[in-house]
């Protein structure tokens, strides 16, 4: 899922991640397999496939399981096909949602997607009914651990197209447009820096506070629609507690 704290998404993938590791590696390689079907197996040009390759390696998924998404989505081994569909609504205190999916079937997505907005006091909703609050932008995330001062991260960052660096207390998060993403991207290896996380999500333009009880609501309903086959990404604009604080 992706909220507003990059930092707390790490925690709260990595700790879930030996759990889910069966579903985490069906997800990514379909969402491989469609990046090669909509803009072929080299990663350079195809931002869609460099992040999705970026997310396996990132969650440890074997090779062999990433040349089979490849080889899959090349046309080298039969394979369904999957279309891309996302779900805007609210979910619990009207929480803003929008729910990424790649499925085979859009009416059985579209009617457990339904399922999950319901059974948690959740409206889905038309498309377009949240979208206008979330912005797509570029995000890496950097560990102080890196020992890479601000400054200099910043004027690289900033020269290389970012639109911001901010400092958190875990680490730097730099902000980009979607355009600038490549570019970012290249000037943080050629300087060495390792990147704790890189991908381009939606980012709500405010965040909701919630009551504790409202936040745990939100929660659960998240942890829900993860565990749906045919949902990739779920992003709101909840501010939810990190793992460490709940």
């Amino acid at each position: 899922m992706s909220g507003h704290s990059k930092w707390a998404n790490i925690k709260h993938k990595k700790g879930k991640a030996d759990a889910l590791r069966g579903k985490i590696t069906t997800k990514i390689s379909r969402e491989i397999t469609i990046a090669v079907r909509m803009g072929g197996a080299d990663p350079t040009g195809n931002m869609k496939l460099k992040l999705a390759l970026t997310k396996a390696k990132a969650n440890n998924i074997p090779k062999d399981n990433i040349q089979r998404a490849i080889q899959k989505g090349a046309g080298a081994l039969e394979g369904q096909s999957f279309e891309e569909i996302t779900y805007e609504g609210y979910g619990p205190a009207g929480v803003a949602m929008m729910v990424s999916c790649l499925t085979d079937n859009r009416n059985r997505t579209a009617a457990d997607v339904r399922h999950v907005f319901s059974k948690h006091g959740g409206n889905l909703g038309a498309t377009g009914c949240v979208g206008y609050m979330f912005q797509q932008k570029g995000i890496f995330a950097v560990s102080k651990e890196s020992g890479v001062e601000e400054d200099d991260l910043m004027m690289l960052a900033l020269e290389a197209g970012a639109e911001d660096i901010k400092n958190e207390e875990e680490g730097y998060e730099i902000v980009t447009a979607p355009e600038a993403f490549d570019d970012v991207e290249k000037a943080l290896a050629d300087a060495g820096i390792e990147v704790e996380m890189a991908e381009i999500t939606m980012i709500p333009d405010t965040m909701a506070e919630l009551s504790a009880e409202d936040a745990e609501k939100v929660q659960k309903m998240l942890d829900v629609l993860e565990e749906l086959d045919d949902v990739q990404d779920v992003y709101h604009n909840a501010n939810l507690p990190d793992d460490d604080e709940e």
